[in-house]
């Protein structure tokens, strides 16, 4: 008739001698997603395994590039969920943001934009659907539109440049 107690079990070489390193452990497992997410970007976003570099300093150099791209991604998406309201213009750029609004076909807002409201129209650029019980864009939709979104901004600076753009 009552409820049966839930009994948790963690797969480690490590045995907690006290609630502080269980409490610790259980802090390691959870960020076990973040960085598995972080390396599914490096391995799939930036295809990072599909580089034919020849020598080791050019495996370096990309490497280091690649995981600032992945690392960005990663946060962008967390603090989409976690920090929705934050000033989209802490992490995009205004062309980003105006590339991202015309890519989707919005009109741009006259306050200025909130992050998660420019992750999810990047997303949608990426291919999320943003229905209503959709929840929030993963890594993979945001990876993909941000390539798209960084080319429509390139483009915007590119008229700009030529002064076809104010």
């Amino acid at each position: 008739a009552g409820i049966k107690p839930v009994e948790w079990r963690l797969l480690t070489n490590r045995i907690p001698a006290g609630r502080d390193d269980l409490v610790e452990l259980i802090d390691w497992y959870r960020a076990r997603w973040e960085i598995e997410m972080y390396f599914n970007v490096l391995k799939n976003g930036c295809r990072v395994e599909a580089l034919q570099l020849g020598a080791v300093d050019r495996i370096g150099r990309a490497l280091a590039l690649f995981m600032i791209v992945a690392w960005r991604i990663a946060y962008l998406m967390r603090l989409g969920r976690t920090c929705p309201d934050l000033d989209a213009t802490l992490f995009f750029d205004q062309d980003e943001i105006r590339g991202a609004y015309l890519l989707m076909k919005k009109r741009r807002p006259s306050q200025p934009p909130r992050l998660n409201e420019v992750i999810r129209l990047v997303a949608q650029c990426g291919g999320f659907l943003a229905r209503k019980g959709d929840g929030e864009p993963g890594a993979k939709t945001i990876w993909e539109g941000l390539q798209r979104v960084m080319t429509a901004a390139e483009a915007i600076r590119s008229l700009r440049s030529e002064g076809a753009l104010a």
